[in-house]
């Protein structure tokens, strides 16, 4: 037993340092060649996994991928929570609101009834499909936006909407896969479960994110301001996990507490500089470290098995839900948000922006942990939608924004809030 231990003590090291070594290298070459870094970090995984070198071999339902996969998503929602300001959301709260609902159920419906007939199989497996890749993925679309500067009221849209629209996306693929299971579909229970997602995460995340910020601010209660970089550590854990107990989302809540963080300003509360600077440099690099590490392992559980028999199919699925079903819930969301004013470049910006990554991939591993009729062809559109969307939409980001006139002039402000 001792033996096994530390076999899987030395498996799990070795791999932590190939993964970030690796990661090091490739995340410098996506500056060289000006690619952004996730399009590298999977092409990593690809060639150190068991497809190509099998330098690593981490099994998707072993708890190292588990914790990277949760964990990490949930710091870097709660990174892009940060970086949205208050009186902007505000601005755009309805089309935030109409995008992470309405939107993910438009393009659940377009490319399910599309995987329906293209790949022949019954519509409910279809909406299945369109479930998984309908929500649009943070981790992604955060460091993009790190690197390409957009005007902040689409950048704060388009985070806001990664952010939220996991709880719908979720609940959409549960819902179906709970239809499969059960032969119906109860309509109550899941707006039910829905509602408590949503709101149980968001309560969570503002408690906590809360208490947090007075622990480390110049107030009384700020007995913790020392410790601020551990801190942003904790506040994640907590915000998912309490969130988690009570059926809401711990992405939610992860994301509403780095809102309410980045944000503490608002409340009157400050960080002593000494530790805000401290923090800032941390949690950057803890960010960077989980980033590395989750495309690196999406790269080292690509199914070429699965890709070899529905490539073709899988793309056209891809381009289906690029070209038709995101500009349509795009112009249906924003369409009765008359406050935002929305101009045709940017909805069109907004359409171009969608990457698929994390939560489709993690939806991904339960339906084919579940060994479901079609669980293959899933496994493949997934991966080709990550592929082609990172390769493709993340890499024009900063071409499309020049040319549709989004790009930021200027930056100038600065959040002091930590």
């Amino acid at each position: 037993m001792e033996n096994s231990v530390m076999l899987l003590t030395k498996q799990i090291l070795t791999s932590t340092v190939v993964i970030l070594f690796v990661g090091m290298i490739f995340g410098k070459l996506s500056r060289l060649i000006k690619l952004p870094d996730v399009v590298l970090f999977l092409l990593a995984g690809i060639i150190i996994g068991p497809a190509v070198l099998n330098l690593i071999s981490i099994d998707e339902a072993s708890i190292a991928n588990q914790l990277i996969l949760v964990y990490g998503s949930a710091f870097i929602l709660y990174e892009g929570g940060r970086e949205i300001k208050l009186q902007v959301l505000n601005q755009v709260k309805v089309s935030v609101g109409l995008l992470s609902t309405l939107g993910v159920v438009v393009s659940s419906a377009v490319v399910g009834y599309a995987a329906s007939y293209i790949f022949n199989i019954e519509l409910i497996y279809g909406l299945l499909i369109g479930a998984i890749v309908a929500s649009t993925d943070p981790a992604s679309l955060i460091p993009v936006f790190q690197q390409v500067k957009i005007v902040d009221k689409i950048k704060q849209t388009v985070i806001s909407e990664s952010a939220f629209n996991d709880a719908m996306g979720t609940i959409a693929v549960f819902s179906v896969l709970t239809v499969i299971r059960l032969g119906k579909f109860n309509f109550s229970q899941n707006i039910k479960e829905l509602i408590i997602m949503i709101f149980g995460g968001i309560l969570v995340g503002a408690i906590v994110g809360l208490l947090i910020s007075l622990s480390i601010s110049n107030k009384k209660f700020g007995i913790f301001y020392e410790y601020a970089p551990i801190m942003s550590m904790i506040v994640v854990a907590i915000s998912y996990v309490s969130a988690e107990l009570i059926g809401g989302s711990g992405y939610m809540a992860s994301f509403v507490a780095g809102l309410v963080c980045g944000n503490k300003s608002t409340f009157g509360l400050r960080i002593p500089d000494t530790a805000y600077y401290v923090q800032v440099h941390f949690r950057e690099t803890l960010a960077t470290i989980f980033r590395m590490s989750i495309f690196i392992l999406l790269g080292t559980h690509v199914n070429f098995e699965s890709l070899s028999k529905y490539w073709g199919y899988s793309v056209l699925i891809v381009l289906i839900l690029m070209f038709v079903a995101r500009p349509l819930s795009v112009w249906i969301s924003t369409i009765f948000d008359k406050k935002s004013e929305w101009t045709f470049k940017e909805k069109l910006f907004i359409m171009w922006v969608r990457e698929t990554g994390v939560i489709p991939a993690a939806m991904s591993g339960i339906v084919v942990s579940l060994k479901l009729p079609g669980y293959q062809i899933v496994s493949s559109v997934v991966f080709m939608a990550i592929i082609i969307t990172l390769a493709f939409q993340a890499t024009t980001t900063k071409w499309v924004a020049q040319k549709l006139g989004v790009l930021q002039e200027s930056n100038n402000s600065s959040n002091r809030s930590a």
